[in-house]
């Protein structure tokens, strides 16, 4: 992992915000959260996207932000009461309805997405958030069946909300592949890859636990793999603790016990997650070079146009780009009470 920079005594984090499937609530939640200010206060931030969608919206939601079209990066800077988009093709997308696939937004995403990849890619930006896709809309557009996020796919997504962290150490597999992938060397990396990033983050010895595979952490998984694993990293000054029963351990992190969670897979972690804290969760991609952010909900096109989408979840996405990029990230707040048995 390689260390997100300070820039609290530097200039100010410029973070761009792909808006998203233009026909879903992707542009409402975006402008819903800019529109607080809240997330200003730790960088610089512009829509990629349709300037035309997003006045559009803008107007729908009676935000108080002006919509401006920019050329460049740089024209984001310190212009507050402003939504700066920098928009590629500002003749396209006029009058796109809402709430339904489209090949031409699919095409448009796409596009947005390689242009917010070459910005970060050249510096231009100190990290980019994505705003929710439609996989139809990206296939009927360009052929494609996934977001173009597969190149990303063996990158490990962190989820936060709130105190509760989980990255889980497989994703989308059958549920009987998942033991296979419980291996010394798997576990092993990913208790490095989690200990240095959250160390590049600023978080003095990071409390590591290790979900167990089995019910009540008992079986030959815990016993021959990640018993092993938590003793070998404890050897080497990382803090982690485990296998934890699976049915404790996500309490245990929200109680402040622990700063994140290993899930032995995806759904494992992500039970808990939107049980407990759904609201206001947002996903990092860990091992980057740069700032990635992301929302766990979709273009929702059934509610599209109409003004009422929750921008929890954006809210927390773009605070937490500008957070991990300017180097102001706390995952301790000093309110938090640790002392739940």
């Amino acid at each position: 992992m390689t260390a997100m920079p300070d820039h609290a005594a530097g200039p100010r984090p410029v973070i761009a915000v792909m808006m998203g499937d233009p026909a879903g609530i992707g542009p409402e939640v975006v402008i819903k959260a800019l529109s607080s200010g809240a997330p200003q206060a730790y960088a610089d931030y512009f829509m990629v996207g349709s300037a035309a969608m997003a006045e559009r919206v803008a107007q729908l939601i009676a935000s108080p932000l002006k919509v401006r079209a920019i050329g460049h990066p740089g024209e984001a800077r310190g212009n507050a009461g402003t939504l700066a988009v920098l928009d590629p093709d500002p003749a396209a997308l006029r009058g796109l309805p809402f709430g339904q696939p489209n090949a031409q937004a699919g095409r448009a995403v796409r596009h947005w997405m390689d242009i917010c990849e070459r910005l970060v890619s050249e510096g231009a930006v100190q990290g980019w958030v994505m705003a929710p896709i439609d996989r139809t809309s990206l296939k009927m557009g360009t052929g494609l069946a996934e977001s173009g996020e597969a190149v990303l796919e063996d990158v490990p997504l962190l989820r936060i909300s709130g105190s509760l962290r989980i990255v889980p150490l497989s994703e989308h597999i059958p549920l009987r592949e998942v033991a296979a992938t419980v291996t010394p060397e798997r576990v092993s990396a990913m208790i490095g890859l989690v200990h240095d990033t959250l160390a590049g983050w600023g978080v003095e010895a990071p409390r590591i636990a290790l979900a167990g595979l089995n019910p009540h952490a008992r079986g030959q998984e815990e016993t021959a793999v990640l018993a092993p694993a938590v003793a070998q990293a404890r050897a080497r000054g990382i803090d982690a603790s485990g296998p934890v029963s699976p049915d404790a351990v996500f309490r245990q992190c929200l109680d402040g016990r622990y700063d994140i969670v290993i899930s032995m897979y995806h759904d494992q972690g992500q039970i808990a997650l939107k049980t407990a804290a759904f609201e206001g969760a947002c996903s990092v991609h860990l091992g980057l070079p740069y700032v990635h952010v992301t929302v766990p909900h979709g273009s929702a096109f059934d509610i599209a146009g109409r003004g009422i989408a929750d921008a929890r979840s954006m809210s927390a996405a773009l605070l937490a780009a500008g957070q991990l990029a300017s180097g102001r990230y706390a995952m301790r707040p000093s309110t938090t009470e640790h002392s739940r048995s």
